[in-house]
């Protein structure tokens, strides 16, 4: 059937590449009756002439669609799937198990650890007063209740240690946070990964690096709270590539993406303090996360030749940052800060700084994708300047400030998805 409005049929227009997708999320928000008119991808790029002879056969076809569909089912919504639902298995050997954890679509790809009734009673041990059953939340794209029972059985399957998972049920909540829209996230086109930023005594507790390599490999903190995360968001949320996770390219970040400030070495308040918690606290705060893009300046001896450089590798003229909404991440290596702040500069004064250098010619942006950016904003009066130039961030306070990373002269730009706004969560 199609859905009535006071007697109005409706129907949504979608591209032949999003069909599933289109179709999970119908049946996740209990809209199975929804009608769908399919037109073929792209959307985007195409020249006016092009525009003009798609949306003329679409308004033709609509129009018989509209006709014919009266008392009719639209077609079938796809059934959720993959979701692990905790219940008992039985195999003969671990790499039989490990066969059929992948064949089911359970993993990232890469070998998993088996969650044996033994492990998850050890982890749900440090979920404190929570009950396994508890309802965190529900997940999209597919919508799925999500349990702390079954964040524990992932966290197992990436290779946590049981005390990681009050970390990654931080997360969780943060992630469900409706300024994360976390359902973009899990669809977009864009490589985001979701970034997760340890902060305060739990950072230091449980190992996760800030130092050397804290991007990279090496250390199991990081590496199996970030994939944690992941396979949360694949196997009950639905972010399974190509189905429902839509990216274009992604990045290894989508593996695992985890990381903890180096307040040691930090100048300045650490992260989570500007956000209003105790230095005390440990919190966890959820990035919707391009991968760092490396600022090299071995040659510069004060704040602002270092700050010159790194406006000069945020201002790209690909970064979703240029949409105006969201905030981005710059990441200073302790060298870098030590200069900053030795020179009397705040974080504030950096975020001024590199508001008001970190800018895009405008005559470096196609007319087209300049006109594309300026049909999402409320107000595009003023989106390119006096000096004709745009900047990166809708204002300098959405530009968030750490300090990572070990001794060298290099600093990680970070630009994110952009229609999503960053998350902090205690740790409880």
């Amino acid at each position: 059937m199609v859905l009535e409005n006071k007697g109005v049929r409706t129907v949504t227009v979608i591209t032949d590449r999003f069909t599933a997708l289109a179709r999970a999320q119908a049946c996740a928000l209990q809209k199975s009756g929804l009608a769908f008119l399919v037109i073929p991808h792209p959307l985007g790029g195409l020249k006016e002439a092009e525009v003009q002879a798609a949306v003329k056969v679409a308004l033709e076809r609509l129009s018989k669609q509209l006709a014919a569909s009266a008392g009719k089912e639209a077609g079938a919504c796809l059934p959720p799937e993959r979701e692990i639902q905790p219940e008992r298995l039985t195999f003969s050997d671990p790499q039989q198990a490990a066969d059929y954890f992948y064949r089911q679509g359970w993993t990232d790809g890469l070998p998993v650890v088996l969650p044996t009734e033994k492990a998850l009673e050890e982890f749900l041990r440090h979920a404190g007063t929570r009950q396994p059953q508890e309802v965190i939340g529900r997940m999209p794209p597919r919508w799925a209740d999500v349990t702390v029972e079954k964040v524990a059985v992932n966290c197992i399957l990436a290779g946590c240690l049981p005390e990681y998972l009050p970390v990654v049920l931080a997360g969780v909540e943060a992630v469900l946070d409706p300024r994360f829209n976390l359902n973009g996230v899990q669809s977009t086109t864009h490589p985001c990964g979701v970034l997760l930023i340890v902060n305060g005594p739990a950072a230091g507790k449980l190992e996760i690096n800030a130092g050397h390599n804290c991007f990279g490999q090496g250390w199991r903190a990081n590496a199996t709270i970030g994939r944690a995360m992941r396979l949360i968001l694949q196997n009950i949320g639905g972010g399974v590539p190509g189905l429902l996770d839509k990216s274009t390219m992604g990045q290894p970040g989508k593996y695992s993406y985890c990381v903890a400030e180096n307040e040691a070495e930090s100048p300045w308040p650490p992260f989570h303090v500007e956000r209003g918690y105790p230095r005390e606290a440990s919190t966890v705060t959820v990035v919707a996360a391009e991968a760092p893009h490396n600022v090299n300046d071995h040659g510069s001896t004060d704040a602002e030749g270092i700050l010159t450089t790194i406006a000069g590798t945020m201002a790209t003229t690909g970064n979703n940052n240029l949409y105006h909404q969201g905030d981005a991440f710059l990441f200073l290596g302790p060298e870098h800060a030590a200069t900053i702040a030795g020179d009397g500069w705040s974080k504030e004064d950096v975020r001024r700084f590199l508001f008001a250098r970190a800018r895009v010619p405008a005559s470096k942006m196609s007319p087209g994708q300049l006109a594309h950016i300026k049909s999402w904003l409320p107000d595009a009066a003023g989106y390119v300047d006096e000096n004709q130039t745009i900047g990166i961030c809708r204002e300098a306070a959405d530009l968030n400030i750490l300090v990572a990373g070990g001794a060298g002269k290099h600093s990680a730009w970070i630009p994110t998805f952009g229609l999503s706004y960053s998350v902090t969560r205690p740790i409880a």
